[in-house]
């Protein structure tokens, strides 16, 4: 049961000038569902990637990183889910060069212009001739207003498709950014199994690009937790047309600025999206770790407390065991750390203080808190100035069922 996702309407939905989306059956791993994604892009479009850091990263992510290094001009996407070709050696990435080459064919353009994407089963071949024979059919179906459908194929433990899209006026044009990803389990991207495309029809400068991806994955995927699991395979991907007539070519540029934290929104609603259909979730819980001497000592403390089983079973149960919180907190790393000058809110409700219970604090404030459907964990170390927020989601049966059962 996804908490709070917003689903949009076809009609909140934009096509990005420049970008065509088809979809199609391939067999892959079930049938009689849209497992097979292909999006073409303009010539002239700026593309730029950021990958999983899993020393085991599947073939399509080595592809891929090889074929944007290659500097060709990628032309299109391919994704497949149901089988993440993972853990497939020197056959896997056969697999994935050939999926590029099959499609380019159909294309009239490179192999090398192709970025291939496969998310679901770790250690098993990728079925590439259901996959290549797929292909002509997710050609055909090519069309710019097939977003949504695109958001349903790429969904494996997924419950529901997650998109964003909006608009906004630079330069007295309208420019379009729409954005798609996937992720439920074994999520913690550590980059940027999740995936996230991002598309806009502003015009970026590939080194720009390049440098905004990383920034933008930084401030949205990578800031998301529902089991602190890096995967093999995950991808975070911008594409930039260049058909709205904007273009941005340096941080200086006056329109910059506007066009960065549109595009970071989106990936943001993207990446919370993932977190609120995390498997089993009930909780939406943003942790945010205040007065840290630095950004990643903040970070550090966010994540002991995001990832922590007992912290997270605690709030699927709303039982106000906040010790658990302390507990993580004072395991995060910081040697030095005063507890005194430590404090924890749990929404509004000063808990801890002084390192100890609040004098203040009772228990039924806590309950009330943690019976909401979205909950805020405040920590303040005492320690600087520096601020970092983490989303995650609560432990349910749910979550130990769905993986138990995920091969079955």
């Amino acid at each position: 049961m996804a908490v709070n996702l917003h689903i949009p309407q076809q009609s909140e939905i934009h096509p990005v000038p420049g970008v065509e989306v088809g979809t199609a059956e391939a067999g892959i791993r079930k049938a009689g569902r849209k497992d097979l994604t292909v999006f073409r892009l303009a010539e002239g479009t700026s593309v730029a990637g950021v990958f999983t850091t899993n020393r085991f990263r599947a073939a399509p992510v080595q592809v891929s990183e090889r074929h944007l290094a290659a500097a060709q001009g990628i032309r299109a996407l391919v994704i497949n889910t149901g089988n993440a070709n993972a853990g497939t050696g020197a056959s896997g990435l056969q697999a994935a060069e050939q999926t590029c080459r099959v499609l380019a064919a159909q294309l009239g353009i490179a192999a090398e212009q192709v970025l291939p994407f496969s998310t679901g089963v770790i250690l098993e071949p990728l079925p590439v001739d259901r996959l290549t024979a797929a292909l002509p059919a997710a050609v055909q179906n090519l069309a710019p207003n097939n977003w949504f459908d695109a958001a349903c194929g790429i969904m494996t433990t997924d419950t529901q498709p997650k998109i964003s899209s909006q608009r906004l006026v630079l330069d007295d044009a309208t420019v379009t950014i729409t954005g798609i990803s996937k992720g439920a389990g074994m999520i913690r991207p550590n980059m940027a199994t999740m995936l996230g495309f991002l598309a806009t029809d502003a015009g970026i400068a590939p080194d720009l690009l390049h440098d905004m991806t990383r920034q933008i994955a930084e401030r949205s995927f990578n800031r998301i937790t529902v089991d602190g699991d890096t995967s093999t395979n995950d991808s975070f991907i911008i594409m930039a047309t260049g058909q709205s007539g904007v273009q941005v070519q340096s941080t200086n540029d006056p329109l910059y600025k506007r066009l960065f934290e549109a595009l970071a929104a989106v990936a943001l609603e993207l990446a919370q999206k993932i977190v609120r259909d995390a498997e089993g979730a009930t909780k939406f819980i943003t942790v945010r770790v205040e007065e840290a001497a630095s950004s990643q000592e903040a970070l550090q403390v966010a994540y002991a407390v995001a990832q922590s089983p007992l912290v997270k079973t605690a709030f699927y149960a709303s039982d106000p065991n906040l010790g658990r919180i302390l507990c993580a907190i004072g395991y995060a790393g910081i040697n030095d750390l005063d507890v005194s000058a430590t404090r924890l809110w749990l929404g509004d409700t000063l808990v801890a203080s002084e390192g100890g219970r609040h004098p203040h604090y009772v228990e039924e404030d806590g309950q009330r808190v943690m019976q909401d459907a979205e909950i805020l964990v405040r920590i303040a170390l005492g320690r600087g100035n520096h601020q970092e927020t983490v989303y995650t989601c609560d432990f349910s049966h749910e979550y130990v069922s769905i993986n138990a059962d995920y091969r079955s």
